[in-house]
């Protein structure tokens, strides 16, 4: 096996687990346990998946995307409906769904791997049925969020959540094979993206370098601007305020994508003028960069048909 083969596990394990990590740090409010289970389920569901489809291992970015979702949802539903429910409890719950899925896939090795390797052409029943299971679980979340099981003992709320994760479960089970081609097609969908976005880095590049330069010398503007005036041209939460450059940048920043975080504000004719004037700029920028890539898509779509004629 050459070099390339030997490393080939190498990327779609560190995409499955820098995802992985990035969730289970930014659902670790409520102390270190659940990130640990979250990090460590990451890990093993990539060593199974690899174990059964070692030569389908770009089906990984779509089990890490589905896993991700998966985590964060859990995450937000588990703090909401059930917020004392025991730490122990709560891990457990979040296991059972993933681990069914992986029995499953196990049980079902063969016949799944078909699908890994050589993809399949979503058709209408596919389709009709990922429908089904989206709102076999959307139907979960809303009884688990719209039922007062917050009100419940925390060990009760433990047990419907296991109860609740008992069914996902056995649902992740029972369409485990609807379930892989989704996260096929999602990590068919991801390579189709990358390629398209390796053709707009420099219409990107170039729009980023204006709005780079567009931001700065307008947050140069008004901070020369302020610095010059005898009274305040900006405001803030707390009254009349002088810029330094940092405020200028932010302030600029904010101006021009019209986020409007309301924290600082012109009360000068002129300054109000001067954001206007960033506004346009920014919104002209915008249409610069979706003619650029608009046409740099119909150059390289156009390209071999040139070349053929």
């Amino acid at each position: 096996m050459n070099l390339t083969g030997q490393h080939a596990w190498l990327r779609p394990f560190l995409a499955t687990m820098g995802l992985g990590g990035l969730v289970a740090l930014g659902v670790g409010d409520d102390g270190i346990w659940f990130p640990i289970v979250v990090l460590a389920t990451a890990g093993f569901g990539f060593a199974v998946l690899f174990r059964v489809f070692p030569r389908g291992l770009d089906f990984a970015l779509g089990a890490a995307i589905g896993f991700a979702t998966y985590a964060a949802r859990f995450a937000v539903i588990a703090r909401t409906a059930f917020p004392e429910a025991p730490d122990a409890l709560v891990g457990l719950a979040f296991l059972l769904p993933m681990a069914s899925f992986l029995l499953a896939v196990l049980a079902r090795e063969a016949s799944l791997r078909r699908i890994v390797e050589e993809g399949e052409t979503p058709d209408e029943r596919h389709l009709r049925r990922i429908g089904r299971i989206i709102l076999l679980l959307a139907i979960i979340a809303t009884a688990s969020l719209s039922f007062p099981f917050n009100r419940l003992a925390p060990l009760w709320q433990g047990i419907v959540m296991l109860g609740g994760a008992g069914l996902i479960g056995a649902l992740a089970a029972g369409t485990v094979r609807e379930l892989v081609r989704l996260m096929v097609d999602m990590a068919q969908l991801m390579d189709a993206m990358s390629g398209r976005v390796v053709a707009l880095v420099v219409p990107i590049a170039a729009y980023a370098a204006l709005f780079s330069l567009i931001t700065i010398v307008f947050a140069c503007l008004f901070r020369i601007a302020d610095g010059h005036s005898q009274i305040a041209l900006f405001s803030g939460p707390g009254g009349p305020m002088r810029l330094n450059f940092r405020d200028a940048l932010h302030f600029s920043i904010v101006t021009i994508s019209t986020v409007g975080y309301g924290d600082i504000w012109p009360v000068d004719d002129g300054a109000r003028l001067l954001a206007a004037v960033e506004v346009l700029a920014g919104q002209i920028l915008l249409l610069f960069g979706f003619y650029e890539i608009t046409r740099s898509r119909l150059s390289s779509g156009d390209g071999p048909g040139e070349g053929g004629s």
